[in-house]
């Protein structure tokens, strides 16, 4: 929708603009050519209207008439639209040209100085306008003295039919002038609009964690807006910290207090007091069970788009840590993953990732349990394959599940639901499967970093 680009908007309103813009200045260069050919056209009537003074005389009779008369052949052909006249005052007409015909040049009651040249628009023959040029001169003694009236006219149609033509050929260079300007206009809001493009560019580039913040190489009037959003990033990156700062101070703040609580079972149970040990059991699995959900959740509130991990060196160090559980020390460890490999986690939440899949595949599998990791497009598939008994298909949305519990071994149930939520957090996911007797696969989906 128009509404909705600030590009087709832009365009639009330059096309609009031009348009009028030209037509406006196509109007205005008729008129400027209409009233050029008419002050030319006056001149040259001028001109005869001079030739014409010059040829008044007295006849044999002694009356005044034009003994020279202008050479123009069109002022001998009737109603050819150039006409001459001459009036004296107040007897009336004295003589016109041939062109008139029987008519008579109507002149407006204007009061004439002597040798002042007027310019007037009058009715013609046949309806016509004619553009008309008179002067008022009196005669000398020779002459017989006394005001005379001369006025010389031409058809206006010539002009309008000048004005035309030109106006015809105007029109064409004008449409391509019309076009020039508009591919021009488009060209400057492609450019104008660029830095909005680097802006929108650079955002996804912070989104995918190749980059941080905007930086300043901006227009002046974009950088404002590039140091704005900068500053919302820096302050975002602070609150991160804050909030990956408390979650790990909740976390160690708890974790010697469950440690006490679990020697103080493991007393009870010592004295025969099993009773008041389980309930004490339960009520630390619940506390643990609170504990990881509110730091999952602080994971999941508190990422940070740059954040990169190498899975190798995450990797290896989860493994060498499970590896060394009761349940680890008896498997054998496979790793393939190619030492320069990264994607966009934070190592911590990586590492709490795998240690969760590494633990859960600690406890079912065998014999052996491999850890693999593949670029698929802009994607790494990290696997934790076990030769474990595996989950059946219809139970994998329950183990998925927040407290989701398909065995009755060790455990909180949160394991796989942590690993879904913070791989969730960084726009990945967790899959699980295939998954079969003999073979259970746990793929964590991540986007590539650089």
């Amino acid at each position: 929708m128009i509404a909705g680009s600030l590009r087709l908007r832009l365009l639009l309103a330059g096309a609009v603009s031009i348009l009028i813009a030209l037509g406006v200045a196509a109007f205005g260069l008729s008129v400027l050519f209409e009233r050029h050919v008419e002050r030319r056209m006056a001149d040259d009537l001028v001109v005869v209207l001079d030739r014409l003074l010059a040829g008044l005389d007295r006849d044999a009779e002694g009356k005044l008439t034009v003994a020279d008369t202008p050479d123009d052949p069109r002022f001998e052909r009737p109603l050819s639209g150039l006409f001459w006249q001459v009036t004296t005052e107040p007897r009336g007409l004295v003589d016109r040209s041939r062109s008139l015909w029987d008519t008579e040049l109507a002149l407006p009651d204007d009061e004439l100085s002597e040798g002042a040249l007027h310019q007037h628009h009058i009715d013609g023959p046949g309806g016509s306008t004619l553009l008309a040029v008179e002067r008022r001169v009196v005669l000398p003694a020779r002459l017989g003295g006394g005001p005379v009236r001369l006025v010389v006219a031409r058809d206006l149609s010539d002009i309008t039919a000048a004005t035309r033509d030109f106006t015809g050929e105007l029109l064409p260079f004008v449409g391509l002038v019309a076009f020039l300007l508009v591919i021009a206009s488009a060209v400057q809001v492609r450019v104008g609009l660029a830095p909005l493009a680097a802006v929108r560019a650079r955002l996804a580039a912070i989104r995918s964690g190749e980059a941080e913040r905007l930086g300043t190489a901006f227009p002046d009037e974009v950088q404002p807006l590039a140091a704005e959003v900068d500053a919302l990033l820096a302050s975002r990156d602070r609150q991160v910290e804050t909030a990956r700062a408390r979650a790990s101070d909740l976390a160690h703040g708890l974790k010697t207090p469950l440690q006490v609580l679990s020697g103080d079972i493991d007393r009870l149970k010592q004295r025969g007091e099993t009773e008041i040990a389980a309930d004490l059991a339960g009520l630390g699995e619940t506390m643990r069970r609170h504990v990881e959900r509110e730091l999952a959740r602080a994971r999941r509130n508190a990422v940070a788009g740059s954040a990169a991990a190498a899975i190798a060196e995450v990797a290896g160090r989860v493994v060498k840590v499970v590896g060394r559980t009761p349940a680890g020390d008896a498997l054998d460890w496979e790793m393939a993953i190619d030492a320069r490999l990264k994607v966009r986690i934070a190592p911590d939440d990586l590492a709490e990732i795998l240690g969760n899949l590494l633990d859960n595949a600690a406890r079912h599998a065998r014999e052996r349990v491999a850890v693999s990791a593949e670029v698929d497009g802009r994607e790494v598939i990290i696997r934790v394959v076990d030769d474990g008994p595996g989950i059946p298909p219809e139970l994998v949305p329950q183990a998925l599940r927040r407290g989701g519990r398909i065995d009755t071994g060790p455990g909180t149930g949160l394991g796989l639901a942590i690993a879904s939520d913070i791989a969730e957090a960084w726009d990945g996911a967790l899959r699980l499967g295939p998954t079969e007797p003999g073979r259970m696969t746990a793929a964590v989906h991540l986007h590539r970093a650089p």
